[in-house]
């Protein structure tokens, strides 16, 4: 393993991670210590859901609620967040390795915290290799994580907010720790905050016969911080990695004071190789005995007890001996932050926060006046070549279309505002307002007719002919594929217009006009053309008109994405447009009703067929 930089440091108050597989308790865990060091900006860059779209997951940075977003793959996380040079694994063992081969390969990424326990060795052993050809570090499998205190933690590494608080994480020490428990290392960072000024660094390179990283590579990496003036180690019976420490000091390469303990002094009592919890924790022969490497560690050069009682003591003497000399100043104690105590537990007292109840992104009216998507509506105004399409393009596409998509907007919303009393939406409307009802009742009953056989074909029409344009199907095999299907083609046809439907007309005119491609309204145009040798009045309807032209817009404009002109059929943003203009005539209808104060409507008896 090779240092990450010059000094050896992984981690500093800027680094930021990719969470894979996420869990959102450790995920707060890290924000709730950003917060204890005064971090400015979080350490979660963002959070990853295997083969999930993306999204966001609201958390806590101290008493505020932010968002942290959610990608569907490692590669698009890093992506959008090339700074973030962590990746912390929570995939299971069973997926553990790829997911952990995949960001080795991403350049931003240098350091992988492998979480998972159980993961083979085989596929270790070769994340190992591959790390070393990358120049990155990896962390586990089988472990907690790490900490620089004051700056960056990973996960769950050092416990609970009360925890970090008691060890005071949350501010540099001078001492470097590495182990293979992440229980231990929690408390020897007790232990630390007792008997010296702290922890610097510390590392739990996880319990796996085969660790990504082992104790000296990180005791060579802490040798080059000039913060760390001595070191401290946690072995544990079986293996040989206390050995690489042995030679290293032998050669000098660590000249750091370093105090080792290696447990498992206790399995010469059992008459048989015992197993001590983590994968590597067996003497298999009697060099891997914890009585054999303290030896040799002593022997070497390490400051190693007699016993685990005397572990503090040893750690403490050397501490005090390195602030005789001067080579540790003591800084003053700073605060002991708080940090503010959730909702659900701390309801009556100060310092509480509580989650949101709603999330909006596409209005704030907390200023002096409302803003549109950040836009000040004053802007709206003032700007005379401002159209009721800019305000639609802001609060449903958060975003300013050009003049000549917000133009077509306005102009879907006049063509289609009503289409006279006697469709079923206008229809419902004055039955209602006949009945006395109110004027959102009477509107209400109009808008919920709309659906598949009135005005809401739109969406499924666009979703139709998207998908045709994009496969390159022919308008041909397009009739063909809807007629073996036994299903209408939504977009085409109307009740009464034959060969002709002027609304449509006007907005071929205009799209014509100032549309850079219409290679979708032209598929429509191609398949109205085959269903009108069928029968007259299988022409494009406004319906289909408005889908094919506003998936031109879309793609003509240059402002949205693949995956956002998708999102936006998919979520049903075109019936919108129905919605929304027909909204102005069933009002119409409804007060024009209640201005002509008409009677309650009933139904003639002779235009209905009694069967019995």
């Amino acid at each position: 393993m090779s240092s990450i930089t010059e000094n050896g440091q992984l981690f500093n108050r800027t680094t930021q991670a990719i969470i894979y597989n996420f869990k959102i308790e450790p995920v707060q865990r890290m924000l709730d210590f950003d917060y204890l060091c005064k971090r400015e900006i979080p350490s979660v860059a963002a959070l990853v859901t295997p083969g999930s779209g993306n999204g966001n997951q609201k958390v806590f940075f101290g008493a505020t609620e932010i968002f942290i977003p959610i990608f569907g793959s490692t590669e698009e996380a890093a992506a959008a967040f090339p700074n973030a040079s962590v990746f912390i694994s929570y995939a299971s063992f069973r997926s553990a390795y790829i997911s952990a081969f995949q960001a080795l390969q991403i350049p931003s990424i240098k350091v992988l915290a492998i979480i998972a326990e159980g993961v083979p060795e085989a596929d270790t052993r070769r994340l190992i290799s591959e790390s070393k050809k990358k120049n990155k570090v990896v962390i586990g499998p089988a472990t907690v994580g790490g900490i620089q205190a004051g700056a960056f933690k990973i996960g769950d590494t050092a416990g609970t907010v009360d925890n970090i608080i008691a060890c005071k994480l949350y501010r540099p020490g001078s001492v470097g720790f590495v182990s293979k428990s992440g229980g231990l290392s929690n408390e020897s960072y007790n232990i630390l905050a007792k008997a010296t000024n702290g922890l610097f660094e510390g590392i739990a390179i996880g319990g796996d016969v085969f660790p990504g990283s082992n104790f000296l590579d990180h005791l060579l990496r802490f040798e080059k911080i000039p913060e760390i003036k001595m070191m401290v180690v946690l072995g544990e019976i079986g293996g040989t990695e206390e050995y690489g420490i042995v030679n290293a000091l032998k050669e000098k390469l660590i000249t750091k004071p370093i105090i080792s303990w290696v447990s498992g002094t206790c399995a010469k009592l059992f008459p048989t190789e015992v197993q001590f919890g983590h994968a590597g924790a067996k003497s298999g022969k009697d060099t891997e005995s914890a009585h054999a490497k303290n030896a040799a560690l002593k022997e070497a050069g390490a400051i190693v007890p007699d016993s685990f009682e005397g572990y503090m003591k040893a750690i403490s003497e050397t501490y005090q001996k390195l602030v005789s000399e001067g080579i540790i100043v003591p800084n003053t104690e700073p605060e002991t932050p708080q940090l503010p105590t959730n909702f659900s537990i701390l309801h009556s007292q100060g310092g509480v926060r509580r989650p949101t109840g709603i999330v909006s992104t596409i209005c704030d009216d907390r200023g002096e006046e409302p803003t549109y998507a950040t836009v000040p509506i004053s802007n709206l105004i003032t700007d005379e070549d401002s159209c009721i399409g800019d305000t639609v393009s802001l609060l449903w596409f958060k975003r300013r279309l050009p003049k000549y998509a917000a133009r077509f907007i306005e102009i879907v919303l006049m063509l289609t505002a009503d289409h006279g009393p006697c469709v079923s939406g206008a229809h419902n409307t004055i039955v209602a307002a006949r009945a006395g009802k109110d004027l959102v009742s009477c509107v209400a009953s109009g808008l919920l007719t709309i659906g598949p056989r009135f005005g809401g074909a739109i969406d499924e029409a666009a979703r139709n002919f998207r998908k045709a344009v994009i496969s390159e199907q022919s308008a041909d095999d397009f009739v063909e594929e809807k007629k073996r299907a036994g299903v209408l083609i939504s977009g085409i046809g109307h009740r009464i217009k034959q060969h002709y439907d002027k609304r449509v007309e006007l907005m071929k005119t205009y799209a014509e006009a100032h549309f850079p491609v219409t290679r979708h309204l032209k598929f429509a145009l191609a398949v109205e053309a085959i269903t009108l040798q069928k029968a007259a009045n299988l022409v494009l309807n406004v319906d289909g008109c408005i889908a094919s032209l506003f998936l031109d817009l879309m793609e003509s404009c240059a402002s949205f994405s693949k995956d956002e002109i998708d999102e936006i059929v998919e979520i049903g943003y075109l019936n919108g447009l129905f919605v929304l203009a027909r909204t102005i005539g069933l009002i119409g209808h409804a007060l024009d009703q209640k201005r002509l104060k008409q009677p309650l409507y009933r139904h003639p008896w002779d235009d209905v067929m009694y069967w019995s």
